[in-house]
């Protein structure tokens, strides 16, 4: 398993996470089984949120519960959460005591001391970068989260934080496939008139994260924005670049998908939402699989994308 560096800590990461938003119909003995899956192909980092699950906490409360981990156990471990949406409504809230709250019901339900990366989930309009900066510094100095970043923040979203966050933002999660590519495709077109080149992400997302030293992280890395394209007929032309990769390399289709996200210099981590054990270990596989540039746009392009 590939490691990449976690922002600008000294820490390095897997480039391969296991999520846990879908474990919590999942019996004890098929979390373990998930878990030690996962481990066995070099994943030890794996991403949760107080909202997974039908109830809060639900999917922390599983993992812990199934696991049992002693304390030398959790040290192996990276544990990453999130918070700051709110189901009731739904809405946003990233107050002091929101966060603090939510944190705590985290430890909680994870049967932790500490959480090693915390990140607000997705951005609040009503955000108050101070607030957040009282909470970060509480949680730090009182050793419940070692670290810090977001997930699906702009790059002026992250800049205003900055005015009053003092620690290093880590990471930052978003989606990311290549048939769901717009961080990526929007360098490729920036000087043209087509929807490529305008994203959401206002202003070269990718390229502000490799600049300021924040490790993107890919959710949904397999699906397209009608599901999942791995076999899917409606992505025909992409399956077909994809299995013949995979038949070149001997390596089941899933890991290509992989490949193309992590083969990429941003040093980008995958994060899979599967809970079966085989597509985690296949998936697994694409860790340090080094597509060629032609193989890398090849796939790109058979995502529909248009490389000038």
């Amino acid at each position: 398993m590939r490691t990449v560096p976690l922002g600008i800590t000294d820490s390095r990461v897997p480039n391969v996470v296991a999520g846990m938003m879908r474990i919590s119909d999942k019996s004890d003995a098929e979390i373990r089984e998930l878990v030690t899956t996962a481990r066995d192909c070099g994943i030890d980092f794996f991403d949760h949120a107080d909202i997974y699950g039908t109830d809060l906490h639900q999917c922390e409360r599983r993992f812990a519960d199934a696991l049992q981990l002693s304390a030398s156990e959790r040290s192996e471990i990276t544990i990453q959460t999130k918070a700051g949406i709110v189901k009731d409504g739904p809405y946003f809230d990233f107050s002091f005591e929101h966060l603090i709250e939510s944190v705590e019901g985290s430890l909680r339900a994870l049967r932790t001391d500490y959480i090693d990366i915390l990140l607000l989930h997705r951005p609040d309009a009503l955000v108050e970068p101070d607030e957040v900066a009282r909470a970060f510094d509480e949680l730090e100095a009182s050793g419940k989260v070692r670290a810090f970043g977001v997930s699906n923040h702009t790059p002026r979203q992250i800049d205003l934080l900055k005015t009053a966050v003092r620690q290093p933002l880590v990471a930052n999660q978003v989606q990311l496939s290549i048939a769901h590519a717009p961080v990526v495709t929007q360098g490729l077109t920036a000087n043209m008139a087509i929807d490529q080149g305008i994203t959401r992400d206002a202003g070269g997302l990718l390229d502000y994260c490799r600049v300021e030293g924040i490790t993107l992280q890919a959710w949904s890395p397999f699906q397209g924005a009608d599901g999942v394209f791995l076999g899917s007929s409606r992505y025909a032309e992409l399956n077909a670049v994809i299995d013949e990769l995979a038949a070149r390399y001997d390596v089941p289709p899933i890991a290509v998908a992989t490949a193309w996200i992590t083969r990429h210099p941003a040093g980008i981590q995958v994060v899979l939402g599967t809970t079966t054990p085989t597509r985690v270990s296949d998936a697994a596989l694409g860790s340090d699989l080094g597509l060629t540039r032609p193989e890398w746009y090849a796939l790109l392009r058979a995502a529909g994308n248009l490389v000038p």
